[in-house]
């Protein structure tokens, strides 16, 4: 559904949302390699606010000099 990494120098930021594996809707932060935070949402209103927060931090990385990468997963 969601699925971008962003990198910067030696970072690497991977922002995204999928299905869960029972019900609802799995959206995650992980930070070099690290979870940094992991939520289910069943509320799919919930989703969509966290998803525009995530987008919002990517496109602010992106001005902020950090560069979109294909994700290997």
């Amino acid at each position: 559904m969601f699925d971008v990494n962003v990198v910067s120098a030696n970072r690497v930021r991977h922002y995204s949302v999928a299905p869960a594996a029972v019900i609802g809707w799995e959206v995650k932060l992980e930070e070099n390699h690290a979870v940094r935070w992991r939520e289910i949402y069943e509320d799919w209103h919930r989703v969509e606010r966290k998803l525009t927060r995530m987008k919002q931090e990517v496109s602010d990385l992106v001005e902020q000099g950090w560069t979109i990468q294909a994700s290997n997963r």
